[in-house]
């Protein structure tokens, strides 16, 4: 597995991680507390931190092959004109 792939993979993890032990904070009252609440904020902080990163790796999946693709298209266009004949006057 690719680098990528697998921080996809533990971001996705360390998200929903997060998220559930936020609702376990709610579902036993202990959110209510000052101690919970600090809980809850860590727990989502984290969340929010990791759902960044996936988004910015997202967005970066999703722009390469097109810098890829156009890179080769514009390398060729510049050698074809390069290898041109100059015009001859006469």
């Amino acid at each position: 597995m690719s680098d990528r792939g697998f921080l996809f993979l533990f971001s996705l993890a360390m998200i929903a991680i997060g998220v559930a032990a936020t609702g376990y904070l709610i579902a036993t009252g202990q959110a209510l507390t000052l101690d919970g609440l600090f809980l809850i904020l860590t727990a989502l902080l984290l969340a929010a931190g990791f759902a960044l990163y996936l988004r910015y790796l997202i967005r970066q999946a999703m722009q390469s092959p097109k810098a890829s693709s156009a890179a080769p298209a514009a390398k060729a266009a510049t050698q074809a004109t390069a290898n041109k004949p100059a015009a001859v006057e006469g």
